[in-house]
């Protein structure tokens, strides 16, 4: 725990229905909104870990099962080099941990996963953060050797492949490869 912030560092059970489990957030406005404020306050339904500089988070779309996003831990944060040096490594393992544990459950889960895309861009929300993507054999042959940002708007927006309860097993394989990876 950091100063007089609170954050949930168990997984967020998963044995009632999504909504249920964060009826506060049903409309999802306000996680969206403020990201890493309600994961700092165990309020964010995507966080499935506390990391040592920041949050790993499930996707919201899971388009491309096993999509993560790691959150800085501090809202001010809006580029690596914000961070002293020993945060922006810290960082950065958090990243690669998370990396590492995606890779290990895509590949378990699918034989057609391919590899794991890291990235920090930046160019949308103004806060550090960073995108591990799983890739598959399976994608479009136009997409798959190219970034992910040009799969087509309805990608993003699907009901079909919003993070929802259908995604309760994933999030529960990746939050305990997380934890296997850090012990």
């Amino acid at each position: 725990m950091t100063g007089t912030t609170a954050f949930r560092t168990d997984p967020v059970p998963l044995t009632r229905p999504y909504g249920e489990r964060f009826p506060r957030y049903r409309d999802e406005v306000e996680w969206k909104t403020d990201r890493i404020g309600t994961a700092l306050r165990g309020e964010n339904p995507t966080v499935l870990r506390r990391m040592d500089a920041g949050f790993a988070n499930i996707g919201d779309v899971q388009f491309l099962p096993g999509y993560c996003v790691l959150l800085v831990d501090k809202p001010d944060v809006q580029r690596l080099t914000d961070l002293p040096r020993p945060q922006r490594l810290q960082f950065l393992a958090d990243m690669e941990l998370l990396g590492e544990a995606v890779e290990r459950v895509c590949a378990r889960r699918d034989p057609a996963f391919r590899r794991v895309n890291l990235e920090i861009l930046g160019n949308t929300d103004p806060y550090l953060h960073a995108h591990v993507r799983a890739r598959y054999d399976w994608e479009p042959e136009h997409l798959v050797g190219r970034p992910v940002w040009l799969y087509p708007a309805e990608h993003w927006s699907a009901p079909e492949t919003a993070l929802g309860p259908q995604h309760d097993k994933l999030r529960a394989e990746l939050t305990a490869e997380i934890d296997r990876l850090r012990s």
